[in-house]
């Protein structure tokens, strides 16, 4: 075996370990509460050893950072692929839809995992400040590949910023009204009533705005 196949084995090795933990982890975190969770418990939950636990995560808390970062990946990769031409609101609801359809695009088990991972978040201060914190970073690299695709500035333009702050406001209150409706309303539908409301902005004929100074 070349040393390339196997560092690929071992990455992929590794991406399993760090995904059956974290699947693990959350599970456990969503059913008995973030502060009633032990890390000795997820790691005999997960099979692992606490040694193993500390190799990929910093605390339980950066367990559900992790699972955000990997949210925030998946929006921004959605994005960059969707057609120059397409408007910016048809560009970022379907980038935003990501992780939404992902809750809800397997069997009901799975739905029903997603749900109460998503209340966890939600639900408990510390974890929705960290989802908040994300969302902000988020907010930065959607608008950065906004101001790319559009010819813009984000350092003299407001419209990029704007625009991606708008489109995760729309995500959140989709995802929030989901959580809190149990998992009775369908997530895409409330995004599209979401995107609704907001697409006369994210699509304006002229926006009128010069260089701030």
């Amino acid at each position: 075996m070349s040393p390339d196949a196997a560092l690929s084995l071992a990455e992929r090795k590794r991406l399993l370990v760090a995904t059956e933990l974290t699947e693990a982890a959350l599970q456990l975190l969503a059913l008995r509460g973030f502060d009633a969770v032990t890390v000795d418990e997820i790691v005999a939950a997960a099979g692992v050893s606490k040694r193993t636990f500390f190799r990929y995560f910093a605390s339980k808390e950066d367990v559900v950072v992790q699972f955000l970062a990997g949210m925030g990946s998946d929006i921004h990769a959605a994005l960059a692929e969707r057609p120059a031409g397409e408007p910016p609101s048809a560009s970022l609801r379907h980038a935003v839809a990501v992780p939404l359809a992902a809750c809800t695009d397997k069997h009901a088990d799975h739905t029903a995992r997603a749900l109460r991972v998503v209340q966890l978040i939600l639900r408990t201060p510390a974890l929705l400040a960290r989802f908040l914190e994300r969302q902000a970073a988020w907010r930065e690299a959607l608008a950065a590949e906004l101001a790319h695709r559009q010819g813009l500035d984000p350092a003299v333009d407001l419209y990029p910023r704007l625009a991606a702050g708008t489109a995760l406001v729309a995500f959140h209150t989709a995802l929030q009204r989901w959580g809190d409706s149990d998992a009775a309303e369908d997530p895409m539908a409330l995004l599209d009533r979401a995107f609704a409301v907001v697409a006369p902005a994210l699509d304006p004929q002229d926006r009128g705005e010069g260089p701030l100074d």
